[in-house]
């Protein structure tokens, strides 16, 4: 366990000691890597314990961040960095193959204050799509890049071009080879569908910054884009209302916009951002037949971080310190 860290509760609840924000400035951080089929019996206790490290090591180093007067646009790429550099999550490093066999991924950036974004998708052979996604949005006047033009400008502006092998993992290319041999498993398993990271966070000053990154789906073809870098879709922030990062079947989460829609709910509507982010998984998403979560943040430090699938990894710190980490559905193995 990191220094700092005290264990209260149990395993996924921990208390960061002595590190907390004052009353007036109000600091939160909230992670994800992924929702979906994620339940006990899916996931080997080795890999339990070592996704649960990861998630602890990425949303603590972004309080740190946070904690040390850093901006929530830092402490998002951090987390969303350690995440990507982890073989345990789908993006970056752990991204899923294309039919093709090869790893495009899509990542996007807003910043709350000046709602300036910066997008990328089926981007090859970079190892931090987070960070492209941040040079588009401070370094161009685009808002989106996409395919050999996003990889171009990553080369421009000074970014490692790293080999194909470096993303490779036997997990991933075992779920692409089951695949093609039963194409029907892409109906029936939803773990081909999905996964996605992403973090939103609230600095001192009160800005809010949402990031997102994603390796998309198992075995998706021609050039397929899903919901992680559509701003207002995937990720959104605005420092009105909330931050959001969603994961899950990206076409459902396009078709209801489901970032922007909880953002309007709290600024438009009043509501809390708990009541608006479960009012649009689990009833607008679901109207759709959607499956997935998100993890949102509204401007005084509250954190909602509903789904509607098995499960969801996912990991938060709040306003008094205290630290959450989750990966399944707790209340419905309680029931």
């Amino acid at each position: 366990m990191r220094p700092g860290l005290l264990l209260t509760i149990s395993a996924t609840v921990l208390v960061f000691a002595g590190m907390t924000a004052t009353a007036d400035s109000p600091i939160a951080i909230a992670i994800h890597g992924g929702a979906g089929t994620i339940s006990r019996s899916t996931v080997t206790a080795e890999q339990e314990q070592a996704i649960r490290e990861k998630l602890l090591q990425a949303v603590t180093t972004a309080y740190e961040v946070l904690q040390n007067d850093g901006d929530s646009m830092d402490a998002v790429i951090s987390a969303v960095k350690i995440l990507e550099d982890s073989p345990h999550f789908n993006a970056g490093k752990g991204s899923v193959f294309t039919w093709d066999g090869k790893n495009e991924m899509d990542a996007a950036l807003m910043d709350g204050a000046s709602l300036d974004a910066g997008a990328i998708s089926g981007v090859t052979n970079v190892a931090n799509p987070i960070a492209l996604a941040r040079l588009v949005m401070l370094n161009s006047r685009h808002v989106f890049l996409s395919g050999d033009g996003a990889v171009e400008f990553a080369i421009e502006q000074g970014m490692e071009k790293v080999p194909d092998e470096y993303f490779f993992t036997e997990r991933r290319w075992k779920q692409l080879q089951d695949l093609k041999d039963s194409p029907e498993l892409a109906a029936a398993e939803p773990q081909f569908q999905i996964g996605t990271v992403g973090a939103v966070a609230l600095d001192r000053k009160g800005n809010l910054v949402a990031g997102t990154s994603t390796g998309g789906t198992t075995g998706k073809r021609y050039g397929r884009i899903g919901d992680s870098p559509i701003i207002g879709s995937g990720t959104y922030a605005n420092n009105r209302s909330v931050a959001v990062s969603a994961t899950g079947t990206g076409e459902f989460f396009i078709r209801g916009t489901v970032a922007h829609d909880i953002s309007a709910l709290v600024e438009y509507k009043g509501m809390t951002v708990d009541d608006a982010a479960r009012e649009v998984i689990f009833e607008k998403l679901a109207a759709l037949k959607g499956d997935g979560g998100v993890i949102a943040l509204d401007r005084h430090g509250n954190i909602s971080m509903p789904f509607n699938t098995e499960g969801m990894y996912r990991a938060s710190i709040d306003s008094s310190g205290k630290v959450t980490i989750s990966l399944y559905d707790e209340k419905a193995e309680a029931e």
